[in-house]
Parts: structure tokens; C-alpha cells; sequence
């Protein structure tokens, strides 16, 4: 870690300044646009926009991005499994899901099966989740906009400042002071598009959402079917395994996000909308000393000689910034694409932490402000419901 400040640091008053519109925007969006008065609700949003205020001003102030991301992105995993197990045993009961909830699709819509909705979609014109098509908890009309919107903007940055799963192996593959396992085989990194192409292809012929149905290892923590049957308990021994194997121990062996980066289908198509996302994450030549830093920290495998070689990261890059900060020469930096590479980082910077920090408030913010409601309500009357 370097003692002296970074050349992307803000002056504390600049930092200052720039938050005041994000705070505006983050409160506007948060509150709906409607006067709060309650008192548990106005609670909860001033809580949770200080809280992203504070680490804006630091992303600004300190030069560093992926420390203070990471703080909000991994409390912001947790605290989903927290608010999404309370939910459901408010609205069912229990976390299993039953034959009924399934028939009434009252199944709350996750991104990750977007990749195997689309081509049964446009062969049958039927949807193969039994979830909600608009309105009601997680709908599949909402994720479908609010995902779109978060790749024009950001591309695979969803991976690490959107996606409401990804905090769980950021945050394992910290807890570790060093990598036991050092080095991953390259053919390795192919895997997820190898796992996209599976369950694209399986749940448009078996008309199934096959990824949720027996390979998501984030059943674990949220739902999962009621255990009624030799097949739905073999399901379950999958999805724990892979959950204690991919977000459990081997980001702490490899202090990389493994999930992430070897398995999770849609990363690999997220990866396709860094194409056409104007931030990027770009090498200065005349500052690169060719360290290798960049890769050994890179928790998702983007960085290698060839990427540098050809100007920054892979296509996989999730423009988390944990590069950018690790950097002795500052040679790294956020970029907007069609300018030179070294074209006023500072700048770009702020407004890449601008969009990318109010996506991570919004899609976060209601996560926090949910909990901090239970948590309320769970002090003033016993119970979280």
C-alpha cells in the first residue's frame, strides 16, 4: 500500500461538492419521488444515504475505488439474503417453495436466469420461470429493464457494483491473507461460456430454467424447493456443494472470485456488453512498468499479458477498480472508450464512480433500508415481520 495520496484523490472540498448532487438524485430515486413521513421510513433512508454518501466522498476523496465499493457491495449480499429469508417466511412460511407457490408463480425473478428465458421466449412465446411478468416482488419485467439498463451503463461492471449475489465470494476471497492456490489454468476462464452455452441450449429444449433448477449454488441462501422427493434432495446436495466449494472455499484459497470469474453463466454474458459500454479500464504505456500486480490481484482472471499487451483488461472485466487501486505506477485508470489512454483519468473517473456508485445506491439502497426497517421493528416490537 502506498503512504503517499493518490493522483486520482479529490480535494476534500471538491469531494465535498460532488456528493451533494448524488445525495439529491440517491434520495429522490430511494424516496420514489413522494414526501416520506414516517418516522421508521424516514429513518431508514437517512441511514442508508449517508451511509453511500460517506463512501462516495471517500471513493472521491482517497483515489481508491475498490475498498469502499467493496465495504457497500459485500454488506449489500448479505443483508439480501437477510431481507429476501425474511420475506419469505413472511409471505410462506418457510424458504422451501411448495407445488402451489410454483403453479400460482409467486417465485421472486433473479437476473441469472435471463440467458435461459430469452430463447424460449421467442420459439413458444411463454415465459419458463413461474414468477410474475410485472408488479408483485421481483417481477420478470423489472429485472429485464433494470438489468439492460445496468449494461448500457456499466457493461459487466453489474458484476460488481449491481449484482445482489457477487458481494458473497468478493467478500470470502478477502478474509484470507494469502492465496494458497496461486495460479488458475487459463482453460479454466472458459468455463462460464461453456456453462451459459449448456443451459441456453438445455433449458430452451427441456423448457426449464435448468441453471436455477440444479446448478445455482445461491439456492443455498435464498429459496429452494421443498424436499419431497429423492431428485429435489440430490438438487440440494448440488447446490450446497457448489455454494461451500465455489463462493465458500475456494475464494479463500485463491483470494479470487471464483464463482464469478470460473462458473456463473450470467457473467459470461454480461461480458458481451463490455462491447458496447463507453467505460473501460485502460493501461498508460508510458507509466506500465509491467509488474504483474494488476493480475495477481484481478478477482476475476481479466488481466494478463495479452490484455495488457493489447491495452488494458479482457472482455471480463468487471471494473471493480481493485486493479486501478493496486497499481504502484497509477498506470491503470477507468476510460471512456474513443479517447486516448491516458485522456483525463480524473475525470473519467468521476463520472464512471458517478453512474456506477448511483446504480450500486439504488439497486442496493432498498436491500438496506428493508433491513434497517426489520431491524426497527425487531427492537421496538420482538419480532421482524
Amino acid at each position: 500500500m502506498k503512504s503517499k495520496l493518490s493522483l486520482l484523490a479529490l480535494p476534500r472540498g471538491t469531494a465535498l461538492w460532488l456528493c451533494l448532487p448524488m445525495l439529491l438524485l440517491s434520495g429522490l430515486l430511494l424516496s420514489g419521488g413522494k414526501p416520506v413521513r414516517n418516522a421508521q421510513d424516514m429513518i431508514a433512508i437517512g441511514v442508508t444515504l449517508l451511509f453511500f454518501t460517506v463512501l462516495f466522498y471517500k471513493m472521491l476523496s482517497s483515489g481508491k475505488t475498490d475498498r469502499w465499493r467493496a465495504t457497500a457491495f459485500i454488506l449489500y449480499a448479505v443483508l439480501l439474503s437477510f431481507t429476501f429469508i425474511v420475506h419469505m417466511f413472511e409471505a410462506r412460511g418457510a424458504m422451501s417453495l411448495s407445488a402451489a407457490k410454483l403453479i400460482e408463480c409467486e417465485v421472486p425473478f433473479c437476473h441469472i436466469v435471463i440467458p435461459m428465458t430469452v430463447i424460449p421466449m421467442a420459439l413458444t412465446r411463454s415465459i419458463i420461470f413461474p414468477g410474475q411478468v410485472a408488479g408483485g416482488y421481483a417481477s420478470i419485467a423489472a429485472m429485464f429493464v433494470l438489468w439492460i439498463g445496468a449494461c448500457l451503463v456499466l457493461g459487466r461492471g453489474f458484476c460488481s457494483w449491481v449484482c445482489f449475489f457477487g458481494g458473497w465470494d468478493d467478500g470470502i476471497s478477502r478474509l484470507a491473507r494469502t492465496a494458497r492456490i496461486r495460479t488458475v489454468p487459463a482453460f479454466w476462464k472458459l468455463l462460464p461460456f461453456a456453462v451459459l452455452l449448456l443451459v441456453v441450449i438445455s433449458s430452451a429444449a427441456l423448457l426449464e430454467p435448468t441453471y436455477c433448477s440444479w446448478m445455482c449454488p445461491f439456492k443455498t441462501v435464498t429459496e429452494f424447493d421443498a424436499v419431497t422427493s429423492a431428485t429435489i434432495l440430490l438438487k440440494t446436495i448440488i447446490f450446497v456443494s457448489l455454494f461451500l466449494g465455489l463462493v465458500i472455499i475456494l475464494p479463500f484459497l485463491t483470494k479470487r472470485r471464483t464463482q464469478c470469474g470460473l462458473f456463473c453463466p450470467m457473467g459470461a454474458l454480461t461480458s458481451f456488453a463490455n462491447y458496447i459500454n463507453v467505460f473501460n479500464v485502460r493501461v498508460d504505456p508510458d507509466r506500465c512498468v509491467q509488474c504483474g500486480q494488476c493480475a495477481r490481484v484481478c478477482p476475476v482472471f481479466s488481466i494478463t499479458n495479452q490484455s495488457l499487451a493489447a491495452g488494458g483488461t479482457s472482455m471480463t472485466c468487471v471494473k471493480c477498480g481493485k486493479c486501478i487501486d493496486a497499481c504502484p505506477k497509477e498506470a491503470l485508470h477507468f476510460h471512456i472508450k474513443g479517447t486516448p489512454p491516458a485522456w483525463k483519468s480524473v475525470m473519467t473517473r468521476v463520472l464512471f464512480l458517478y453512474s456506477s456508485s448511483l446504480f450500486l445506491t439504488v439497486f442496493a439502497g432498498g436491500t438496506f433500508m428493508e433491513a434497517i426497517r426489520r431491524l426497527m421493528n425487531l427492537i421496538l416490537t420482538g419480532h421482524l415481520y
